[in-house]
């Protein structure tokens, strides 16, 4: 990818914040609402921006590293669960609607073939790369050739969506077995122990838990330097695509907002490839896997909610938008104070 990302709008920032200080309130009441509004108008450039125009992209696909076990699920349900975004049934389908926005699924490397087309509520993109990566415990999880062609999966679905309409960006995924390469991502990006980033993703007991962390740690010691070339050497398709949808919203002053820990390692990966990406990124949620807010706390981004969430889909990134929402309206539609 070549893309470029324009500096934050300080002189936007500076209004907003000058704007902040006039409000009907004492200085810094409204705490994080107050900085995410300067954050957001240095984003969009825009002081009378609104997330009103929603849209989540849901990259789904399979990973290698599944015939190890690392899941207490099988590498099945990715497929399962695609259909079930389709028919409108799952928890991001139900928040979609809640919340007004607009949902796509990408089959960026299922392990199946799937028969599906878009329907009014929900539209489908066949893409995919390959049936899944490879076992990165063994070798790279997918050539170069196939993470370059990841990352500019998620920049063509989210040029599309601009040209439909977008204020704001949700990346989403499913991809069964992903919690061990976005914690394999985590720990080779930040340094951080296998065993402290790592957590048991869909429930796994102690003794696959081992495994999954033995796993980890043999891959990176395997793939050292690992920190270089991270989404090629341990990563996943739809983590890939995520970090591309990143940086080219980015390059058009979209806001981003994260979701869990795959969805952050995908913004780990943004980072690798240009760290001003990371100026567009707001941290929905802290989920309840530790990997989590060690990524948050690489990326210097501070969550907006804590709800123990472990989903994935976009689900917590979802939840925050009434927050972006409130923070433009309080800067926007706040009286002065008129004190003399």
């Amino acid at each position: 990818m070549n893309i470029a990302i324009p500096p934050l709008d300080k002189s936007g920032m500076q209004l907003a914040h000058n704007r902040q200080a006039m409000l009907l309130k004492p200085q810094g009441a409204l705490g994080q609402l107050e900085t995410l509004s300067i954050r957001l108008v240095g984003m969009t450039g825009r002081l009378d921006w609104l997330p009103q125009r929603r849209v989540v992209t849901l990259f789904a696909a399979d990973h290698g590293i599944m015939a190890h076990g690392v899941s207490t699920v099988p590498q099945s349900i990715t497929a399962y669960m695609l259909h079930k975004f389709m028919a409108g049934e799952a928890a991001i389908n139900v928040l979609a609607r809640q919340m007004n926005a607009r949902l796509t699924v990408i089959d960026a490397g299922v392990n199946a073939d799937l028969d599906l087309s878009s329907t009014d509520a929900v539209r489908f993109v066949r893409r995919k790369i390959a049936p899944g990566t490879a076992d990165f415990s063994t070798g790279h999880a997918m050539t170069d050739r196939q993470a370059a062609r990841a990352l500019q999966l998620g920049a063509d679905v989210v040029a599309e969506e601009i040209r439909q309409g977008m204020d704001v960006l949700i990346p989403g995924e499913m991809g069964i077995g992903n919690t061990t390469s976005a914690s394999a991502v985590i720990a080779a990006i930040t340094g951080a122990d296998v065993e402290t980033v790592t957590g048991r993703g869909t429930g796994v007991d102690d003794a696959t838990f081992q495994r999954k962390t033995a796993l980890i740690a043999s891959a990176l010691r395997l793939h050292a330097p690992a920190q270089v070339d991270t989404l090629a050497k341990v990563g996943g398709f739809e983590i890939g695509a995520m970090a591309g949808a990143m940086l080219y919203a980015a390059s058009q002053r979209i806001p981003v907002v994260l979701d869990g820990l795959i969805c952050t390692a995908a913004a780990l990966i943004a980072q690798q490839i240009d760290p001003d990406v990371t100026h567009y990124l707001i941290a929905g949620h802290r989920g309840a896997e530790p990997g989590h807010a060690l990524a948050l706390a690489h990326l210097e981004l501070a969550p907006l909610l804590a709800l123990d969430l472990r989903l994935g889909e976009g689900t917590g990134a979802m939840l925050a938008l009434p927050l972006l929402e409130a923070a433009m309206r309080t800067l926007n539609e706040m009286g002065k104070l008129d004190v003399g």
